[in-house]
């Protein structure tokens, strides 16, 4: 965690002192998988927003800053006896910041050609907090670290505007999304996990986009 705070402040300055800055926002689901749904499925979905700040530093790499947060629900998928016995779900609110680069793999910013889309990929670090548990199995923070990863597609709407579809992935180390891990196994109470496998949570959404042009400033040339 003290490494990704240290990547964090580092890369702070590079995210004022870009030439075109971004602000926007977006909406779109949480998902998750762990033991209770070893898979994605869309019927597990959950609101969640996002709001975020962009700077470009070039053409094609762009560094962001994003907050993101909603529900994170599941329920247990019975593909066994032992976990139609176990029959957990949980429900809870989780919050989450993040910095990132993104790369666009086509030159959309470019005046001089009209194309007005491109796909792009993101990758980046993160914290997220969670909250809404009654008890906990055994001791353990409630904020974690994560390496959110995915990717989307944007379409130019005009020069300050635009619109995007994303799909993240957020990659933790951490085993009790579900409030499901590590148990007594003798007391055949079936509530407990695979404790050699993390879960991992899922943003997909529609992000709005308003552009800012700065404008530089003269400088003296005899200084």
């Amino acid at each position: 965690m003290r490494f990704l705070l240290i990547v964090m402040v580092g890369l702070f300055p590079l995210l004022t002192q870009a030439q075109r800055s971004e602000v926007g926002f977006g909406f779109g689901t949480f998902n998750y998988t762990g033991d209770l749904i070893p898979t994605y499925r869309l019927a597990n979905s959950s609101p969640a927003g996002t709001i975020f700040y962009r700077s470009n530093a070039s053409k094609v790499v762009s560094l962001r800053a994003t907050v993101t947060a909603g529900q994170l629900r599941g329920e247990e998928i019975p593909i066994d006896a032992f976990a139609a016995t176990r029959g957990a779900s949980f429900d809870i609110f989780l919050f989450e910041t993040s910095l990132g680069f993104e790369y666009h793999f086509l030159d959309w910013r470019d005046d001089k050609r009209p194309l007005r889309y491109t796909p792009y990929l993101f990758v980046g670090f993160g914290l997220f907090g969670i909250s809404g548990y009654d008890s906990k199995p055994e001791e353990y923070s409630n904020i974690q670290t994560s390496l959110p990863f995915g990717g989307g597609f944007k379409y130019v709407v005009n020069p300050k505007y635009y619109v995007a579809f994303e799909v993240g992935i957020r990659k933790t180390f951490f085993d009790y999304l579900d409030n499901v891990s590590v148990g007594d196994q003798t007391t055949k109470n079936f509530q407990y996990g695979n404790p050699n496998t993390f879960d991992n949570y899922f943003f997909v959404g529609v992000t709005f986009t308003r552009t800012f042009y700065d404008i530089p400033c003269p400088r003296n040339p005899y200084k």
